[in-house]
């Protein structure tokens, strides 16, 4: 193809946004043709980025897939439980599918998007943008050249900030699984069951376990004096780290893309329309203990790999920095570095005289690049879309690629290792 892949974005969110940037970054390789969404603002912020005509914007995936294939491709950034039912009538279309993770909210759910996938025979991308992020593709280079011997180990942890913590998952989108349909294992550590697969490539996970809880956002944590919203009835808000006046006011920027929903349609709200908007009915404005949240706040994984290799997810919601943290372990030497910081720190066993172990630190020179130009996610996220887009383009797919197919078993382990922790067992996977 020497033409740009065209696309019309379906749930026109954050996540789809970002992927569809790459129109304004490269628009050689993808054109926004139009856009699908229920809420006439979400279309309306859409259409003025990509320059979509009235004409092509639609009010739902259900009146996209009615009309003939309008385009390659969708981007499809809808919420967790709306990502099948959205796009199994696009698949039937013939379109092309980048699809935000996680693609499914159950192992029957996935496995009946699976097969409607292969029949359709599109090409189906999952959004796991951690295997495009530089540290993690030089650590994969690293493992698959052989340097660390046969891996034995690998140890991963996720630390969510405060903020993020409060903002998606104790007020925001992701708090409660009977309305996200997600596990916060599932919502949040996706990408970290996917990484620790893909790092494992070739060597399927056998078995997996898992402990957590909602141990700190509940409404017996509550300091004395709170009320049940920060700006309204609270006489502790000036000391709470969770005010909603901290978060959101102080930082107004931070979060803005879920926090300031309700006020996209205005050009430039002020501070003080936002401030009514924490008082009033915005789920940002409650009391972190006293809303409606069900998912936890810590959660480990301990996962058994086919060859007998192990390896451990430890997620803690409410940390102080965040902060993504990988040490892997090997026969011949060891590697450990965190994400956020672009380096690591490379170490082989030494057994001459007088030494233990050579160390070499693999500096990225990435520490801060984390948006901008090289988008979110370590620089992962504008790297993900092109080679989307490149497949389609019918140019080789890169390493990093996520086809469906490879996304189903970390999509697996996160829903067994969700059960094992409610049912407190270890389970096996077929």
């Amino acid at each position: 193809m020497s033409q740009p892949v065209t696309a019309v974005i379906v749930g026109a969110g954050h996540r789809a946004l970002i992927y569809a940037s790459l129109a304004l970054e490269n628009p050689e390789l993808l054109t926004i043709t139009g856009v699908a969404d229920p809420s006439p603002a979400s279309r309306q912020l859409a259409a003025d980025m990509f320059h979509i005509p009235p004409e092509r914007c639609w009010s739902s995936a259900e009146e996209l897939a009615a009309l003939p294939r309008q385009a390659d491709a969708v981007i499809n950034g809808t919420m967790d439980h709306q990502h099948v039912p959205t796009s199994l009538p696009l698949l039937k279309k013939g379109y092309h599918i980048l699809l935000e993770k996680p693609f499914a909210v159950s192992e029957v759910e996935m496995d009946l998007f699976s097969a409607a996938a292969a029949k359709a025979g599109v090409t189906v991308n999952i959004c796991h943008v951690l295997r495009y992020a530089p540290f993690y593709q030089s650590i994969n280079r690293e493992i698959r050249s052989g340097v660390l011997g046969e891996i034995l180990n690998i140890q991963a942890s996720e630390h969510v900030s405060y903020h993020h913590m409060a903002v998606s998952y104790v007020r925001g989108k992701w708090n409660n699984t009977a309305a996200c349909r997600s596990s916060m294992l599932m919502a949040k550590c996706c990408h970290d069951l996917d990484l620790l697969v893909w790092l494992q490539s070739g060597n399927p996970p056998a078995e997996v376990s898992s402990s957590g809880s909602r141990q700190f956002f509940r409404e017996e944590k509550a300091p004395a004096g709170s009320g049940t919203r920060c700006l309204t009835d609270c006489a502790c808000e000036a000391e709470c780290d969770y005010s909603a006046r901290k978060h959101y006011l102080d930082h107004p920027d931070r979060w803005s893309f879920y926090v300031w929903d309700e006020l996209k349609n205005r050009a430039n709200p002020t501070l003080e329309e936002k401030e009514a908007l924490l008082r009033g009915d915005s789920p940002y404005g409650r009391c972190v203990f006293r809303c409606d949240n069900d998912v936890v706040d810590h959660q480990s994984v301990v996962i058994g790999f086919g060859n007998g290799s192990t390896a451990t997810l430890n997620m803690v919601g409410g940390c102080a920095r965040p902060e993504r943290k990988i040490h892997v372990i090997g026969t011949k030497g060891e590697l450990e570095g965190v994400l956020e910081e672009g380096r690591y720190a490379l170490r082989l066993i030494d057994p001459r005289p007088g030494r233990e172990y050579d160390e070499k630190i693999v500096d990225l020179n990435l520490a801060g690049d984390f948006s901008g130009v090289t988008g979110g996610h370590g620089g992962g996220d504008l790297a993900l879309a092109e080679d989307f887009v490149r497949t389609i383009r019918g140019e080789q797919p890169s390493p990093s690629s996520t086809s469906l197919a490879d996304s189903v078993y970390g999509h697996r382990l996160g829903f067994l290792a969700e059960k094992a922790r409610l049912e407190k067992r270890v389970i096996t996977l077929t």
